[in-house]
């Protein structure tokens, strides 16, 4: 039985208003992505006055950028924000190039490793967003073919003896005044727990339209 996407086929997908390109190098956007874009959003809208107080561009880092939609979504709906979005996949970063083209985005895409901190000494961000890797090895079992068979398994899959190990090094970096993750189901209350342990306060989370635990956002103290 024949199980690839028939996003892959076609070769984009539409999603969050954005024609995306979409290949085996990349995820296909699901729907609680675009939750996490519509949560900044709000967040946006209510933190308004102290992200413009700097007399500058808002600043966002979108880490593991993929396809480059949480970027560029971002930069339709906040054209005045400086977007960035970073991926240490090269083929990543060039779909996520072809479609701010495409979508007639001004993001800046860039080919990057969280683990080399080396590349981010004296970057300091705004606000960081990040949908990681975060399904653990074991939930493979209960997962589909079109998605085991087709998706890179790089972007998707964690050790089961280290599930935040993405989240954990993007928090301990402190890259971000604001941070947003979107999370695995299973531990809301661990990542809650390593952001606290990394200065970050007034965490927020929120469920996803299945009723799942989705999204954490905090802000860093100190």
């Amino acid at each position: 039985m024949h199980f690839e996407p028939i996003q892959y086929i076609f070769g984009h997908t539409l999603w969050a208003g954005l024609d995306l390109k979409v290949t085996p190098a990349t995820l296909i956007p699901r729907p609680e992505t675009a939750e996490l874009v519509e949560q900044i959003d709000r967040f946006a809208q209510r933190e308004k006055t102290d992200l413009l107080a700097k007399g500058r561009p808002v600043r966002v880092l979108d880490i593991g950028t993929g396809s480059g939609c949480i970027a560029i979504a971002l930069k339709k709906h906040h054209p005045e924000w400086d977007v960035t979005g970073i991926d240490l996949s090269a083929e990543a970063i060039e779909v996520a190039k072809e479609n701010a083209v495409r979508n007639e985005a001004d993001v800046t895409f860039l080919t990057a490793d969280i683990f080399d901190s080396s590349g981010f000494n004296g970057h300091f961000f705004d606000l960081v967003v990040s949908n990681p890797p975060y399904i653990c090895e074991s939930e493979k079992k209960s997962m589909r073919r079109n998605v085991l068979d087709y998706e890179p398994a790089s972007a998707l899959f964690v050790p089961d003896e280290d599930p935040l190990l993405f989240y954990r090094r993007i928090a301990s970096l402190r890259l971000g005044f604001f941070l947003f993750f979107e999370i695995n189901e299973h531990f809301p209350d661990e990542i809650e727990r390593l952001l606290r342990q990394n200065n970050y306060t007034d965490i927020q989370i929120t469920n996803d339209i299945y009723g799942k635990p989705r999204i954490i956002e905090g802000r860093m103290v100190g």
